[in-house]
């Protein structure tokens, strides 16, 4: 079963309403419909609901990631190992530190889609399966 990883720009995308987001309901109605599942990294996931509150306040935070939780994604913690390969690949790929998560997660298996909106993927595209959302 394919598992789509969430990159925060590409779950952005969704709550605002902007290119590939049509994608990004297909994404996660393929959740409630159990043919796929999606994940996220924690630090992902925080990234979201930062970008949420600083442009709609506290209420719009909650009512937003209330409502990605309705999809039910894996939120996978940020432990100490997968700080350090996150760390490795910041480094040696030159990609900001969360972005580096989000790869981390997508290389934990073939059957892993990496789902973004954030073209400086393209440095780690040879790492694990990613998709591109449309540019704005």
């Amino acid at each position: 079963m394919t598992v789509f990883v969430l990159d925060s720009s590409a779950v952005l995308r969704f709550i605002d309403k902007e290119a590939g987001w049509p994608r990004m309901a297909a994404i996660l109605a393929s959740r409630m419909d159990r043919t796929a599942e999606i994940a996220i990294s924690a630090v992902q996931w925080g990234e979201v609901a930062g970008a949420v509150r600083k442009k709609l306040g506290l209420q719009g935070q909650n009512l937003a990631m209330g409502k990605l939780s309705q999809f039910q994604p894996r939120i996978v913690a940020a432990t100490g190992e997968r700080a350090l390969r996150a760390a490795a690949i910041k480094i040696d790929r030159k990609i900001a530190y969360a972005d580096a998560f989000a790869i981390d997660l997508a290389m934990d298996s073939p059957d892993y889609v990496l789902v973004t909106a954030d073209y400086d993927f393209k440095a780690v595209a040879d790492l694990a399966r990613i998709e591109f959302l449309p540019m704005k």
